[in-house]
């Protein structure tokens, strides 16, 4: 079977590019390595930040597609039902020297179309977050910046992708890519070859080898880790706006930003590694966003971590996203080198590979593409009228399993019984957050596991965090043999 395209990774950058193909009359799969969307250690774990565009140097890709995407997202957003908040940005200048650096931002992000930009004063800041660093002098003020949640938005963009006729093979890892005639062929770890007229190349970290398989127009992936810490959401108000350092040539400093679940990102550091599956955290990276981040915050409640974790940003080689058709690999479309601003262009990736690759398979578009998509009634935000209006509708929503975050069982079955519905720990985790409050699932994980079996049909012991062999339980107490 010759799909018309497949799209190798189900990241947010995939996930959009299918969402957008999927308005046109074509034959769409997805397929990635992971056992679900949005698992990779760049989607999952970032910053949730839609950032303005004034860091991005003049002229480039990333420049284009920050401040087309950021203008995408209240419409995407409310279309998929993904909660937003545009609270704004402030990049705080803490040296007298580094006042002159929020101007050449200022001017840099105007020359790439971000509108309201202002320099504020020492007083002017301190009267929009009171609670600041003694040492901070003035900040960039940056209105159009916003917080989403990477993976709810990338699931939501799969789900819909999916509603569309949009196809997706998880578990599937790609070992080749090559051309045969008119046609590519995509080979994975199980043997398997699966053909397509076009291939979309939105691997993260893998998109630099999958690139080199096919063209002359190399790219290397450089991997850069960034740790995180979490605080509580009941320091949620401590701040209003997302609140960054000044930047380097490593990334966007060190923040503290704001979640729109409520809780508070610390980080990330950047830290240049060999291999781009390394997620750990390390003493030394947590001390140094620890260190920094307490210029901005410096009675920071420690006291009130609940995690930490890491990510890897897919760094380019060329210091720029490759984005389109190389000119010797004809109907291979990269989405390929994406590290920030990855998540705020994604919409705007998504749109124009979809209309470039929609031209050249010379495909219509569809009279019935819906986009909008319902999300999972998230009881804790519900009015005591709603919640029990939904209760008599289904007596499961009337059920807490998860304390710290409000989740009941009616979520978590809405959850799995979805379009790409989850089938892991992790997966109930990231579309209800059973699991993410202060105990960290120390208390409702038995009965997601539960609840995952009794839906899925399957022992507890077939049961996963993420995938893979990441087994929670390795048998009963009692049976021969096992312990």
């Amino acid at each position: 079977m010759v799909r018309d395209v497949i799209i190798v990774g189900a990241g947010v950058v995939g996930c959009a590019i299918a969402r957008e193909l999927s308005r046109w009359d074509l034959d769409i799969l997805v397929v990635d390595q992971a056992s679900d969307v949005a698992e990779g250690g760049c989607t999952k774990a970032n910053t949730a930040i839609v950032h303005g565009g004034y860091d991005a140097k003049e002229g480039t890709l990333k420049a284009k597609y920050n401040v087309e995407g950021n203008g995408m997202f209240d419409q995407l957003c409310a279309e998929l039902e993904v909660p937003f908040e545009r609270n704004g940005s402030l990049v705080v200048a803490f040296e007298g020297d580094d006042l002159s650096q929020l101007e050449v931002l200022r001017k840099r992000g105007e020359t790439n179309g971000v509108p309201g930009l202002k320099v504020l004063s020492e007083a002017e800041l301190r009267e929009k977050e009171p609670h600041v660093g003694s040492t901070a002098r003035g900040a960039l003020w940056v209105p159009t910046g916003a917080i989403v949640c990477p993976y709810e938005l990338t699931i939501a963009l799969a789900e819909n992708a999916v509603e569309n006729g949009a196809h997706f093979q998880l578990d599937t890892a790609v070992t080749g890519i090559r051309r045969e005639g008119e046609v590519w062929l995509v080979e994975t770890a199980a043997g398997e070859t699966l053909e397509a007229k076009a291939v979309v190349n939105a691997a993260g970290y893998q998109s630099g080898k999958f690139n080199n398989m096919v063209t002359a127009e190399k790219l290397d992936i450089l991997p850069r880790r960034g740790e995180y810490y979490m605080i509580d959401k009941s320091y949620a108000g401590v701040f209003h706006s997302a609140m960054f350092q000044l930047p380097s040539d490593k990334g966007k400093g060190i923040l503290v930003a704001r979640t729109v679940d409520g809780s508070i990102l610390i980080g990330p550091t950047a830290e240049d590694v060999d291999d781009p599956t390394d997620t750990r955290t390390t003493a030394e990276g947590l001390d140094k966003a620890l260190t920094f981040a307490r210029k901005t915050w410096e009675d920071m409640p420690t006291r009130s971590f609940i995690t930490t974790f890491a990510g890897v940003r897919p760094r380019p080689s060329t210091g720029d996203f490759k984005i389109g058709e190389p000119a010797d690999a004809p109907f291979f479309f990269n989405a390929a080198g994406i590290e920030s601003p990855g998540l705020t262009s994604a919409p705007a990736i998504g749109k124009d590979l979809a209309q470039r690759i929609a031209q050249r398979l010379n495909a219509g578009k569809k009279d019935n593409f819906n986009p909008n998509r319902k999300a999972i009634p998230k009881f804790r935000e519900l009015s005591n009228e709603a919640r029990a209006a939904l209760i008599a509708q289904d007596p499961a929503f009337g059920r807490i399993v998860c304390r710290c975050e409000t989740v009941t069982e009616g979520e978590i079955r809405a959850a799995i019984r979805r379009p790409l519905g989850a089938r892991t720990l992790d997966g109930v985790k990231r579309r209800t957050r059973a699991g993410m409050g202060r105990c960290q699932s120390g208390f409702c994980s038995p009965r997601v596991v539960a609840i995952l079996c009794e839906e899925l049909g399957l022992d507890p012991t077939d049961i996963t965090k993420f995938g893979g062999a990441s087994k929670l339980l390795v048998g009963r107490i009692g049976e021969e043999g096992k312990a």
